[in-house]
């Protein structure tokens, strides 16, 4: 079909009115079937299902991914091949666009499983009713969606923030539905099975007690390739390489998920890692700043000079553009007054009644299910708008939302408030970082929407009913993990890491701020100087300037082995891309014309063959 996108030019030179009648006269698709039942019930299915992947990557990296290009190409073959055997129609674009925001929506639902819920259950040592647990993500997710659309004028309609998965989602939607007679959505279907095949193939290959006890083991691949060393040891200041997490996995996940972000982003993380593992990290273990060599110790004094770059980075660029903070909440209107996009828009009305309303029922949870005091939700949920601001802008550029690094400011926010009390700390700092990561999930499915020319307000429906579904299968797959045992969380096999940082980031902060030492506040001068300065020049230069600095600011947060494999992943599809664009052969239509399937693919049948080794291995062996 080829979809129709304003040229960077017109995107900083256009305003807001020319740039909504533009998507009207070009890309609004009128009252085509969205939202309808099959769409609806395929979504949640599909998301329900897929919300295991997001289990599997939050327990083994403490952070999340978006499914919603692999539930696009699984709903488009599904009903293709019903239609062939003469069962109703193949689904249309928009539906499959509905579909995607439900189905992504239930993946992303799994977040607050493996972070502050997960934490808050070792700091208490109690185990959450599963219930409880519902109840509460639900909430949380639904005040993000309340969130999210007063700020889409500014990240979807002005700024077209590319949104790498949902760009990616529109992408694969287009083509899929193209007036090809569907080869091209087979091609795709056949390279998402292949990818999520070798990818399950190899996590299965990874397991030792799996392979041990089907008497396999002779096929077994090393977790990490530099096992194949042996006893051979480098160290950098004394310190083995191993242990600064200067490694290389096996998995093939984290690289597919490098593959769908930008070279800008990759080489930032790449750049930041190599800083941080190979000279600062092991002069500080040197110095005694850092007590010893291992992943908690090193992220717990690494993380805040990330944090304050990605927090300062975010807010300048947000307050540099101030007349936004009025136009996210103003309507565009036409020539009489009547508000040009007011079939199209969620009404503003249902944000300015769902805040307070959502909000009022988490103060009354947290205080009678967590014992979180009613001022202390009163002065959180105001802050959940400057953190979703961050996280938008992050998951815009990078396709990542940084929730767990981002609940540590109000971590330390409540340190000062109710000092002591780690359990308030966790679950305050859960409200703000697990809404504006769904906020940002919301604005990340309406971007292949908007590209397509679909109605938001449908999308805003979908994503709550993908809430319900995630919620019923993510949260009892995830009890049954834990199996009520706090022991297995954060254990070896359920490393939990997100979980294990707001845990560390509690304890310290028990005492107050007196414990953080100097280092630290060092730190967090120079990341907040460093964002500031990384965003300026990228604003002066219109985006060229080589460096990101939510990229750079995550690789303070992320182990070097999970910022190299990213890195390694947007290099090699660079390359790939840049030789093999143009060429008529099969490595190019895998490659290049199906970069992102391919990348889907991969995430998809890792993520899950993860998981139901996890299950196994606790359960059966």
């Amino acid at each position: 079909m080829g979809l129709k996108q304003l040229t960077e030019e017109e995107i900083h030179s256009m305003t807001l009115e020319e740039k909504d009648r533009w998507w009207l006269e070009n890309c609004y698709k009128g009252d085509m079937p969205q939202l309808t039942l099959r769409s609806a019930l395929t979504g949640m299915l599909i998301g329900g299902i897929l919300s295991i992947t997001n289990l599997y990557v939050g327990v083994k990296t403490g952070w999340t991914l978006g499914v919603g290009i692999t539930s696009v190409v699984l709903a488009f073959a599904f009903f293709k091949l019903l239609s062939k055997f003469g069962f109703g129609s193949e689904i249309s674009i928009l539906e499959n666009n509905a579909m995607q925001s439900i189905a992504t929506s239930a993946g992303y639902m799994t977040a607050p499983l493996v972070s502050s819920m997960a934490a808050y259950m070792v700091i208490t040592e109690s185990i959450i009713p599963q219930y409880q647990t519902m109840v509460w993500i639900s909430l949380l997710s639904l005040l993000g969606v309340f969130f999210a659309f007063p700020l889409k004028k500014r990240f979807i309609n002005d700024e077209q923030l590319p949104f790498p998965e949902g760009r990616a989602a529109g992408v694969v939607m287009d083509n899929l539905h193209a007036d090809d007679g569907g080869k091209d959505g087979i091609l795709k279907a056949k390279i998402l099975v292949v990818g999520a095949g070798l990818s399950a193939l190899i996590e299965f290959l990874r397991s030792e007690k799996v392979l041990d006890h089907l008497k396999l083991a002779k096929l077994r691949l090393p977790e990490h390739w530099d096992e194949l060393m042996g006893s051979i040891q480098p160290k950098i200041m004394g310190t083995p390489i191993k242990d600064l997490s200067i490694r290389w996995d096996s998995s093939i996940v984290m690289m597919a998920t490098g593959g769908l972000m930008g070279t800008k982003v990759g080489c930032s993380l790449l750049i930041g890692a190599i800083f941080n593992y190979c000279f600062l990290v092991p002069w500080a273990i040197s110095q005694g700043i850092i007590a010893k060599a291992g992943w908690k110790e090193i992220n717990m004094w690494l993380l805040w000079g990330g944090v304050a770059m990605m927090t300062t980075s975010s807010l300048y660029a947000f307050f540099s553009k101030p007349e936004f903070i009025l136009a996210a909440f103003k309507r565009n209107k036409g020539e009489k007054g009547k508000d040009i996009l007011s079939d199209i828009e969620l009404p503003m009305w249902v944000s300015m009644i769902g805040i307070p309303v959502t909000g009022l029922l988490l103060l009354w949870f947290g205080k009678i299910w967590f014992n979180i005091e009613w001022w202390v939700t009163v002065i959180a949920i105001p802050l959940v708008f400057v953190f979703t601001l961050i996280a938008v802008t992050s998951t815009g550029l990078t396709a990542i939302t940084p929730g767990g690094a981002l609940g540590k400011l109000t971590q330390l926010t409540f340190a000062i408030l109710k000092p002591g009390d780690m359990g308030t700390n966790i679950m305050t700092a859960g409200i703000n970082g697990e809404v504006a990561l769904n906020a940002s999930n919301l604005l990340m499915d309406i971007k292949p929407g908007y590209m397509l020319g679909g109605k938001p307000r449908h999308q805003a429906v979908g994503h709550c009913l993908g809430i319900i579904a995630g919620a019923l299968v993510s949260v009892p797959v995830f009890y049954l993990l834990i199996q009520n045992d706090i022991s297995k969380i954060t254990s070896e096999s359920l490393p939990m890491p997100g979980a294990q940082i707001w845990i560390a980031v509690a304890k310290v902060l028990a005492s107050g701020l007196s414990v953080l030492p100097q280092s630290t506040r060092v730190a967090v001068l120079l990341g907040g100087i460093a964002g500031i300065a990384i965003e300026f020049l990228n604003r002066r230069t219109r985006g060229k300037f080589p460096i990101s600095a939510m990229g750079l600011g995550l690789s303070f947060v992320l182990k070097f082995s999970d910022c190299w494999a990213m890195a390694v992943g947007s290099l090699l599809f660079w390359l790939l891309g840049r030789n093999l664009k143009g060429k008529e052969n099969t490595a190019s239509k895998i490659f290049v014309d199906n970069q992102e399937t391919a990348c889907a693919g991969v995430i998809a049948g890792g993520s899950i063959m993860g998981i139901i080794i996890i299950i196994i291995e606790q359960i059966v062996l």
